[in-house]
């Protein structure tokens, strides 16, 4: 793709005109998260190289994955939540179950 063509490639209001962008930036967060399989990151990788559009769009996805992980990943949810969830989760499982029997 030459560098005209790369300019041509977004519109004015900074979407993709390139043939695929649509399933690129669909699997954007597969790439981030590492859950493509090489064949595939290299075909996403490709395109983001050719495609400033889908490259701006996976930089802004990359950050926000970042500004997550750094707020929200040190955080532990309190002693005995897990259990307190199941029990509802079992509760409402049954209640739904009764009532579908009704």
């Amino acid at each position: 793709m030459t560098e005209g063509e790369l300019k041509k490639s977004v519109d004015k209001g900074g979407n993709c005109e390139v043939s695929g962008c649509a399933e690129v930036i669909a699997e954007v967060w597969t790439l981030l998260d590492g859950e493509c399989s090489p064949e595939n990151s290299a075909r996403l990788r490709h395109h983001l190289e050719e495609c400033p559009g889908c490259l701006q769009h996976y930089g802004i996805e990359e950050q926000i994955k970042t500004l997550v992980a750094r707020k929200c990943g040190g955080e532990k949810a309190p002693d005995g939540l897990r259990e307190r969830l199941k029990l509802k989760i079992s509760q409402t499982t049954v209640i739904e179950r009764r009532a579908e029997n009704s």
